[in-house]
């Protein structure tokens, strides 16, 4: 009696429930047009994408606030962050980066910590305008490529229009709305960013692909519900198992690589929507497409 009230109550809300993740991919993709109008690109770009300077001092007694009070009105897109000792925990330095070029950041830099910069006490790195937007263009065209590589894997597996359709949307969907949280956020893209996005697409397809085979296979037994509750538990294990793991990691490492902190923090986002759209959109759309061919 339970499994049948169970069943009886999914029916009815599936359809409904589809409300949710088509307001969220609006909403997503409003936020992103009118982002890309103002900023004239889809995200938010580090030194490492546009160009510019990054500098890495070394030492304990670096005032960091004192060092934004300083610099942040002559160079507004400054960001500073503290370097820890991956052993200790104890600060053992700080990083600097900003559009502005090595000639100007630098000697304000000095003039705000009191002494000079030398090769013992610092690292300079420097990327050309030309050369990183180079680079940030190679990287968008793999992201894409990729994206469509997959699309094509996933129409050649199922041989079926309409469950390979919602399987990319529903990849389309998680990449979308993790970008709209990432600029929301207002975390600045690096190049290890966009390899994040790499990964969150072998990640997205992954449950939506298990769901997908699960039930439109032929040899498939029981109920469209039951196959649907099936693909879930394994599906749920996966994608959780995943986000503990990373977020362990992501405790671990946070004030010691910016850039795997990057990496990890946009994984979580997306794993978090990909367990939305995989068992509510995905889910409700395949479950309809299959009521539909039974009638």
């Amino acid at each position: 009696m339970e499994l049948q009230n169970t069943k009886n109550w999914y029916d009815k809300v599936y359809k409904i429930a589809l409300i949710l993740p088509i307001i969220a991919l609006i909403f997503s993709i409003f936020y992103l047009y009118n982002f890309t109008q103002k900023t004239g690109d889809i995200i938010s770009k580090d030194v490492t994408l546009t160009g510019g300077t990054t500098i890495t001092v070394f030492g304990e007694d670096a005032d960091l606030k004192k060092i934004q009070a300083d610099l942040k009105t002559e160079f507004p897109d400054l960001r500073v962050r503290e370097i820890s000792d991956i052993l200790t925990g104890k600060s053992s330095g700080f990083s600097l980066t900003t559009k502005a070029e090595v000639d100007k950041i630098k000697p304000a830099l000095e003039t705000s910590l009191g002494y000079a910069l030398t090769d013992e006490n610092s690292s300079i790195e420097f990327s050309g305008a030309s050369l990183s937007s180079g680079f940030y263009a190679q990287l968008k065209y793999a992201l894409i490529l990729s994206f469509i590589l997959m699309a094509i894997v996933v129409f050649a597996i199922f041989r079926d229009f309409v469950p390979s359709f919602i399987v990319v949307l529903a990849a389309f969907a998680d990449i979308v709305m993790t970008i709209a949280v990432v600029n929301l956020l207002g975390i600045q893209l690096s190049s290890a960013g966009i390899i994040a996005f790499l990964m969150l697409i072998g990640y997205s397809v992954d449950t939506d692909i298990l769901l997908t085979t699960r039930l439109i296979r032929k040899t498939a037994g029981g109920s469209v519900n039951q196959r649907i509750y099936d693909a879930f538990k394994t599906g749920m294990t996966m994608t959780l198992t995943s986000i503990a793991a990373i977020a362990v990691s992501l405790i671990l490492i946070y004030n010691f690589s910016g850039a795997l902190r990057q990496i990890f923090t946009i994984l979580l986002i997306g794993l978090g929507f990909d367990i939305f759209n995989t068992w509510i959109s995905n889910a409700s759309l395949l479950k309809w497409h299959m009521e539909a061919k039974k009638k």
